[in-house]
């Protein structure tokens, strides 16, 4: 599998109050843990199992994944933005890795 890469899209500006919609993707194969290797041995399980999505330091999105969920995980939700600021997304994986990134917003 090759190195995770988080996509997100939050627009660059919105008026104070407003409500935005974010959208995050970032690429992985999500094994389950339950499938047989061609050799006959079980493929370990490897799925990203939590979800953050910070804003100035505070939660405003938050979710625990399961083996159930599609490879590529893609969210898509709404945050009210009062002031500029910047989020900060992160995926951590079964293994301890953890993959973030961030984007800025201006508040006018």
């Amino acid at each position: 599998m090759a190195t995770p890469k988080p996509r997100v899209k939050v627009p660059e500006q919105a008026n104070a109050g407003e409500v935005i919609t974010i959208r995050t993707l970032i690429n992985h194969d999500m094994e389950s843990g339950q499938r047989i290797s061609a050799d006959g041995s079980p493929v370990p399980r490897r799925i990203i199992n939590r979800f953050v999505c910070e804003f100035n330091g505070q939660t405003v999105f938050a979710c625990d994944l399961e083996p159930a969920v599609a490879a590529n995980p893609y969210f898509e939700f709404n945050a009210r933005v009062a002031e500029s600021g910047t989020f900060r997304f992160t995926w951590i994986d079964d293994d301890g890795s953890v993959y973030s990134s961030e984007q800025r917003i201006e508040v006018h």
